[in-house]
């Protein structure tokens, strides 16, 4: 079975010191790559999402969402964690880029540079299970999980590699829970050890 790694949104502004951060989020980061390190070696693809609002998003409080202005195109709050060592083959996905759209939790929402969606990426790349990690656990590794699981492929929740907001307490765990009862399986990433791909 092959399988990929997918990273959710580990960018500056949800790490410490950003515009909306996730408590400790930088330290999915040393983990992380770790499992990338891990994958690589195994000819294992890895997949990142990535938070690309619009300056205007609908997303944010001065329009009528819920939340402050963060990872703004362009901007250093919307690059990856400078930390973060993702390979140069690893597939980009963006989300969160249409204006008029309060959207882009779900890293299947987003596309690669080629246009593809991210569930046909990883058909494409014949990948059937995902290991899932990254920022944050409440919000955009929940949905994707939950989206993985739903098209389709077999889906293992990083737990020592996601951080949640939290905005009331205890947000993290219920989504974990959630994401158990839909059908993530729930690992850790020193229980990852492939010999070879398949």
């Amino acid at each position: 079975m092959k399988r990929a790694l997918l990273i959710i949104d580990v960018q500056h502004d949800f790490c410490p010191g950003g515009a909306l951060a996730a408590q400790d989020g930088d330290e999915v980061v040393p983990v992380l790559n770790e499992a990338i390190r891990k994958f690589k070696a195994a000819g294992y693809p890895v997949f990142a999402s990535r938070d690309w609002h619009p300056e205007n998003s609908a997303h944010f409080q001065e329009r009528g969402g819920p939340w402050p202005p963060h990872c703004i195109q362009g901007t250093e709050g919307a690059e990856f964690h400078r930390d973060l060592d993702l390979p140069d083959d690893a597939t980009i996905i963006t989300k969160g880029d249409d204006p008029e759209e309060d959207e882009g939790y779900s890293a299947f929402e987003g596309k690669s540079d080629d246009g593809s969606l991210l569930a046909d990426a990883l058909r494409k790349a014949d990948v059937e299970e995902v290991f899932v990690g990254g920022l944050a656990t409440d919000y955009c590794v929940k949905a994707s999980a939950i989206d993985a699981v739903a098209n389709g492929f077999r889906t293992h929740l990083l737990l020592d590699a996601v951080r949640g907001v939290d905005v009331n307490p205890g947000d993290s765990g219920a989504a974990i829970e959630e994401m158990k009862r839909d059908g993530v399986h729930v690992t850790n990433s020193e229980q990852v050890n492939f010999d070879r791909a398949e």
